[in-house]
Formats: structure tokens, C-alpha cells, sequence
């Protein structure tokens, strides 16, 4: 059987975005210190046309997660930013819950996009290949916390969990642009990293707000 004819239920142009989303499992494992419990890769499908990046959760009868990564496809002509930061917020959902069940620990939707806000500068910002400096992170915040776009309206439920983890993972990334990119202090950022991936709900905000 030929390698089309097996990818013929998932979709041959999946390649590409389950290629991209085991490179993003990988930086955020090797950020975090996280152990590999399960690959994205196994678990992703198409979002469809005009869809946008989803995770399906579901208990199965026997206590065990099952889980689907919908992500949208790449353009042909080079990842947008729309799409590559769906697939990047579609991984950091994934490694989240996959770790959270790992340690028995739950989470709210509101840790799942706030997690997924400040992974999608930490993934940019690894990506950059001629360094890293204040400047362009800055530049790389603005266009990942500034000028944004929302689908849920302000008032609904999760149009405001969505602009609370924007607010606060916008504060928490300019603290450590202030505090650590700029002072080349790059150990002491990751150990922050890992230290706010740790944490649960109450405790990311704060440390968003005391940015």
C-alpha cells in the first residue's frame, strides 16, 4: 500500500502540520523539562475549511483521556502567522493536558489559553535565527498580544477568558523581556518559563499582574 493510500484518512496535506507540531512538541518538552508521554502527531486532523485550531476532549469509560488536535492547513506558499500560531496553541493544549494528566493534576480553560498565549512567544522567539534582543521582542510582542483580533464578542464567557490570558501573558512576557532579554540573562528566563508552566490558575495571573 502506498504511503497516500495509508495517509488517505487523515489527509495527505496534514504532513507538513504534524511535521511543525512534533518540531513545537519538542521545544516546549526541552523548555518545561517535560518527560514525552504521548506524540502530537498521533493525534492530529484536519480543522476543516475555515476552521480554526480545536482540542476535543473526552473521558473515555474507562477513565482514560481521549483526544483529537483539529489544526488548520498551512498555506501552500509558507506558513501565515495565523495559521502557524493555531498550530502552536493547538500544541501547547496538547503538552498542557497531557502533563496535567500525567501528575493528576486538572486545569481550567482559562490556564489552557493563558499556557498557550505566552508559549506562542517562547516558540517565535526560539525560532528567530539571527538572535535574540529586546528589540525584537518587543516588535514580536506587539504583533502577538497588540494587534489581535477576537471572534467571541467582549461580553461573552469566552471572549473574556480570552482577552483575560491576552492581558496577562502580554505582562508576563514584557516582564521577562524587561528582566531577562534584556540583561541576556537567558538561564534565569528559561527557569521563569518553567516555573510559570508549573503553576495553576490563581498563580499564573498573579504573575502576569505583577508584571
Amino acid at each position: 500500500m502506498s504511503r497516500e493510500r495509508q495517509l488517505a484518512g487523515n489527509g495527505v496535506e496534514l504532513l507538513r502540520e504534524r511535521a511543525l507540531a512534533g518540531k513545537v512538541q519538542v521545544l516546549l518538552e526541552r523548555v518545561y523539562w517535560l518527560d514525552r508521554v504521548a506524540d502530537v502527531g498521533d493525534f492530529v486532523h484536519g480543522a476543516g475549511e475555515g476552521g480554526r485550531e480545536t482540542l476535543l476532549l473526552r473521558e473515555a469509560d474507562d477513565g482514560a483521556i481521549e483526544m483529537s488536535l483539529r489544526l488548520p492547513a498551512l498555506e501552500e506558499t509558507g506558513a501565515g502567522v495565523d495559521a502557524l500560531c493555531q498550530i502552536i496553541e493547538g500544541v501547547s493544549h496538547f503538552v498542557y493536558v497531557v502533563e496535567r494528566a500525567r501528575v493528576q493534576r486538572e486545569a481550567t480553560h482559562l490556564e489552557l489559553e493563558l499556557q498557550a498565549e505566552v508559549d506562542k512567544w517562547v516558540v517565535l522567539a526560539a525560532s528567530m535565527q539571527d538572535g535574540f534582543d529586546v528589540e525584537r521582542s518587543a516588535a514580536l510582542r506587539a504583533r502577538l498580544y497588540e494587534r489581535v483580533a477576537y471572534d467571541h464578542d467582549e461580553a461573552s464567557e469566552v471572549g473574556q477568558r480570552y482577552r483575560v490570558a491576552n492581558d496577562a501573558a502580554h505582562r508576563f512576557v514584557r516582564r521577562l523581556e524587561r528582566d531577562y532579554v534584556g540583561a541576556s540573562r537567558y538561564r534565569e528566563l528559561r527557569g521563569e518559563l518553567r516555573r510559570f508552566f508549573h503553576e495553576g490558575q490563581e498563580q499564573k495571573l498573579r504573575l502576569g499582574r505583577a508584571a
